[in-house]
């Protein structure tokens, strides 16, 4: 069955991208969609029974990969609680995009290649959340990057899209190239990229640094029985003790969930990202490929908990991030950069949960989030079909009577991600604000307040886009305004199905990601040690702290309300009152103009260099371009020997005897 599940997305993407123009548009769909349907009613069918059950962790060998000395890659599917979490939140959500797309794409000429991509995106995915090993996660990993920028980059006559693609693709590379860094640095650490004996090993690694024996059982294990103070590994020219080396491991396996997760630093590429088409965003950027940094690091949770230092490094960026997204997303007027900002909080939430130990948390948000926030981007993939493809919010407005089933289910979504009460946001926002309140390193606090301060503004940006889009008088054109209308059954089902996760799944799982269940359920998938009591502590904080993000919720609609309204000239006159802070989150944080000027601009001008003076001026100057050019310097002198007048014949003659003559004379002499 887990067989089936991974290679049905693999088996549409060859039909429809070898055979697509045979088939036709509409059988590729409907041939996809199918495919896709059977995996997502699978992958429930297998979380329920397997994920509930007392099954142990299975593996499901595929074929041998690489055998190279001490290194030993296997191609399986690892099948535990987390991979089945995982499976559900991937093949549901491409499943709903597929229909969906059928709607939203009708008019679109490629529509086999569209469908191709979007199948080849879910197998890269599902190979990455069902690897057993790093180097097939790492497969998984580069397949995503691969389909995100051909997603992207789909209406490749934009330049627009295609300097997107190739933003999301060159600053994903920065970020892999330290997940791959921190893969050699686990096979030096651990001798193996196998996950069950990294992470038998890393139990050892915790008995030393406590100062426990190591009780290696495994050969594979072996070099995590050093002392701690023995040197293991020397990076950058510094020689590294085992606590050392596995924080340096760590914190480059961070940077790769960086960088696929759009975290603070390697995230400017996710809102330009927001140029593919809007089931695009939905899939890629709201629910499964954003997620992989945040999947990594929980399915490596054995290995980050040997350092603390690691930790609490994550818990800053996740907290920065959740702020910093939050506050960007105050201003902006795409609507669909609204939801992309954040999209990228919301990811800073989960890391702050990783951080202080809450990884049942981190993945219940996960969980959650992947149903509220596809909610939104086919929601706001719905307004834009209805008003002719307009984004920005600015031209919107009014459209709550002529498009009644997206403007609720719109409602629906953002209920969901503000935390109001009941809905899945609530218990699973909530539950990382308390974690971060109870977490125990030296950022926990930090953390706290700030996903206190994003909850607030989370509530505030989420209302602005209700009041803006659906609210007040139309802003639109006269034309586009009459030609508004609800999006088609094909597209409107697949929010029917989001917005029922949105409202459920957080009150039907709570018990079993973090409940008293946690333990049972999640049985070693993550880890649960005796040293983490963060989910024991949450539940004992005072009552004011967990009602607080609610009181924030509250807080942020009426002053939305109030803005937009009961006096709608309000923001305006205050953006105009604080035009510099406006302008600052305008242009978010400045950080693109401030990579261009540090890295774009002096690489530019490196190039040109390199490519005007050393390439031009001097490898071809001095080398083919030169030789060639004295040649034809010599050959232009000698050509204008042959005139055709016979004196200059004479003369040429003359002067050749005259220098023979010489020569003999010369030579002769000597």
């Amino acid at each position: 069955m887990y067989t089936i599940i991974v290679l049905l997305p693999l088996a549409g993407f060859l039909i429809a991208g070898l055979f697509g123009k045979q088939l036709g548009a509409k059988a590729c769909e409907y041939t996809l969609c199918s495919f896709m349907v059977v995996a997502a009613v699978l992958s429930w069918i297998a979380f329920i029974s397997f994920g509930f059950g007392e099954g142990e962790t299975l593996r499901v060998p595929l074929l041998q990969w690489i055998q190279s000395g001490g290194l030993d890659v296997s191609w399986s599917l690892r099948i535990d609680r987390l991979t089945l979490v995982m499976l559900v939140v991937v093949n549901t959500v491409s499943t709903l995009v597929h229909i969906y797309s059928i709607g939203y794409m009708h008019h679109d000429p490629h529509r086999p290649r569209f469908f191709a991509y979007l199948s080849l995106f879910t197998f890269a995915m599902l190979m990455l959340v069902t690897s057993n090993n790093l180097v097939q996660m790492f497969f998984g990993w580069e397949g995503v990057g691969l389909a995100s920028y051909l997603l992207i980059g789909f209406w490749y006559q934009k330049p627009s899209a295609n300097a997107a693609a190739m933003k999301a693709f060159i600053v994903n590379r920065v970020g892999d190239f330290g997940f791959a860094l921190g893969i050699f640095g686990i096979f030096v650490l651990f001798g193996s990229v196998n996950f069950d004996t990294i992470f038998a090993g890393a139990a050892d690694v915790a008995a030393t640094l406590g100062g426990g024996a190591a009780h290696s059982a495994a050969e594979a294990g072996a070099q995590a029985a050093h002392g701690a103070g023995d040197i293991v590994m020397t990076f950058a020219g510094y020689a590294l003790t085992m606590g050392g080396a596995v924080t340096v491991v760590c914190l480059l396996l961070f940077m790769g969930a960086m960088g696929k997760s759009a975290q603070l630093g390697l995230h400017t590429w996710l809102p330009d990202a927001m140029e593919g088409p809007t089931p695009v965003s939905a899939l890629i950027h709201a629910a499964t490929m954003v997620t992989a940094g945040v999947f990594m690091l929980a399915r490596m949770s054995p290995v980050f908990e040997l350092s603390s230092t690691a930790l609490t490094f994550v818990t800053f960026i996740g907290a920065t991030t959740a702020f910093f997204a939050a506050t960007v997303g105050l201003v902006q007027n795409d609507i669909k950069r609204v939801i992309a900002y954040s999209t990228c909080s919301q990811l800073g939430y989960m890391f702050t949960a990783l951080g202080v130990g809450a990884y049942g948390p981190a993945i219940f948000h996960l969980f959650t989030h992947a149903f509220f926030k596809a909610l939104l981007f086919l929601g706001a993939g719905s307004v834009i079909h209805a008003v002719s493809d307009e984004q920005d919010m600015r031209r919107m407005g009014g459209l709550r009577k002529h498009i009644p089933i997206t403007y609720w289910m719109m409602v629906i979504g953002s209920l969901a991600l503000t935390g109001f009460p009941f809905t899945a946001g609530y218990y699973s926002k909530d539950a990382i604000i308390e974690a971060a309140y109870a977490g125990h390193n030296s950022f926990a606090l930090y953390g706290w307040g700030m996903t206190v301060i994003a909850a607030a503004l989370t509530s505030f940006y989420s209302w602005r886009l209700l009041f803006m889009t659906f609210h007040g008088k139309p802003r639109a054109a006269a034309d586009v305004m009459h030609h508004v209308h609800e999006s088609p059954a094909v597209m409107l089902v697949p929010l029917f199905v989001l917005a029922a996760g949105a409202l459920f799944a957080g009150i039907v799982f709570e018990h079993a990601f973090i409940g008293e269940g946690y333990e049972h359920f999640w049985h070693a998938a993550l880890y649960t040690g005796t040293n983490n009591h963060v989910l024991h502590d949450m539940h004992a904080i005072p009552f004011l702290v967990s009602f607080l993000p609610t009181l924030m919720m509250v807080g942020g609609f009426l002053v939305a309300y109030v803005m937009y309204i009961s006096r709608p000239s309000l923001p305006k006159d205050l953006a105009t009152r604080n035009r510099g802070l406006y302008l600052f989150l305008l242009n978010k944080w400045y950080f693109d103009e401030l990579y261009d000027f540090l890295f774009v601009q002096p690489a530019k001008r490196i190039g040109r260099t390199l490519w005007k003076t050393g390439d031009g001026k001097i490898i071809d100057g001095l080398g083919p371009d030169g030789v060639s050019a004295r040649v034809l310097d010599v050959t232009g002198r000698v050509v204008r020997l042959q005139s055709g007048y016979l004196y200059h014949y004479a003369f040429a003659m003359l002067i050749g005897v005259a220098a023979l003559v010489t020569w003999g004379m010369l030579g002769g002499a000597n």
